[in-house]
């Protein structure tokens, strides 16, 4: 048996939408799901206790910061990234392929890898399918990725269709090289912004029989109804029995429309980092705490909100905070947004067992001001 499996709970009768169960060696947890990242082996200004408080069963870590500090094999002798974080849940690792794809004309791809300068000191690196494995059998995560190429938006058809074709290979060799027996590997879809290709990168993957599936390359900088529609064409080619997880998607509409399309598991950067500029997800929308309208707002950031900000701090000092950059206001924002993410999830998971998800998607969305895709 795999170490990681999926358990289909529910499906929703009107949309594609699911709850279930993700059992780890680091726990079981409920899907539909959004994963915190800890990017750095840690989420930014929260202790491990603070995220397991805000009902985060898996976070995410990344595969190459950890490896440019402090070495995978650092985190090794430690015990592996749950010792090393004091994080005894589960932990899911990227395999470094979107950042070194977002370098940019740093990174140079070729067949055998991928060979890419540090952001850090400059100093040069070379990424292949097997390394990417063995930094991450290193680390000890529950659930590893497999090293794919990310292309960028706008990609040419033809680029994608050589693009996805050498995410399979790949794909093939991280099977290869991955022997840890206590650590899953998912495959990744690609495909570029090409409805034939996503199918065609879906199937490709799905014959290597990975035990859970992410679809990478969407959330790059296109429109959301493409992404919509990329999911639209990608998802019905995954197995129901594996997980289905839709990477660096985070937004509240985001969410919705990705599980109302059969999707399990997020993760994003967002909402901490918006939480670092001064920005708060809300249920009637996007707060910009530094605005001077908040100056005098004696009210909770989010009045339908029982988070530990909003039952403790008003918005004017929240904003006062913010002007004065005190880092208070960093760990309250992202304390506050991480909570809206996760109860939406929860949310959500008990609006499809309850044969209502239809009814709360729509009413959340128009209470957030976004429109209904679905």
């Amino acid at each position: 048996m795999p170490p990681v499996q999926y358990e289909l709970i529910k499906e929703c009768p009107r949309t594609k939408a699911r709850a279930g169960i993700l059992h780890t060696p680091h726990g079981s947890f409920e899907t539909p799901i959004f994963m915190p990242v800890g990017t750095q082996a840690t989420v930014k200004t929260m202790t491990p206790e603070e995220v397991r408080e805000l009902g985060a069963g898996i976070i995410l870590s990344n595969t190459y910061h950890l490896y440019l500090r402090p070495g995978s094999e650092l985190v090794r002798q430690a015990g592996g990234l749950h010792r090393f974080m004091n994080w005894p849940h589960g932990i899911l690792t990227d395999s470094g392929g979107y950042q070194v794809f977002s370098l940019g004309p740093l990174r140079k791809i070729t067949e055998e890898g991928v060979q890419f300068k540090s952001h850090i000191d400059g100093s040069t690196h070379f990424f292949t399918p097997e390394k990417s494995m063995q930094i991450q059998m290193d680390l000890g995560a529950d659930i590893a990725m497999a090293f794919d190429e990310c292309p960028p938006y706008p990609a040419e058809f033809e680029y994608a269709k050589r693009s996805l074709e050498m995410t399979t290979r790949w794909a093939k060799r991280c099977q290869a090289a991955h022997t840890r027996e206590d650590q899953a590997l998912f495959g990744i879809t690609q495909g570029g912004m090409h409805a034939d290709l996503r199918r065609e990168s879906a199937r490709q993957l799905v014959d290597l029989d990975f035990p859970g599936y992410g679809i990478g390359g969407l959330s790059v900088g296109e429109p959301k109804p493409l992404m919509y529609e990329m999911l639209d064409v990608t998802v019905p080619e995954l197995p129901k029995n594996k997980a289905r997880y839709l990477m660096g998607v985070g937004s509240p509409d985001c969410l919705l429309e990705g599980v109302a399309r059969g999707v399990d598991m997020f993760d994003c950067v967002l909402p901490t980092r918006v939480a670092r500029n001064g920005l708060a997800f809300t249920t009637h929308g996007k707060v910009v705490i530094r605005n001077a309208e908040y100056a005098r707002d004696f009210e909770r950031l989010d009045p339908e909100c029982d988070c530990y900000t909003c039952r403790n701090y008003s918005r004017a000092y929240l904003r006062h905070l913010y002007k004065a950059e005190e880092i208070l206001v960093y760990r309250l924002l992202t304390i506050h947004n991480l909570h809206v993410l996760l109860n939406l999830m929860r949310n959500i998971r008990q609006a499809i067992l309850e044969d209502r998800f239809v009814e709360y998607k729509k009413a959340f969305l128009d209470k957030y001001g976004q429109e209904n895709h679905s």
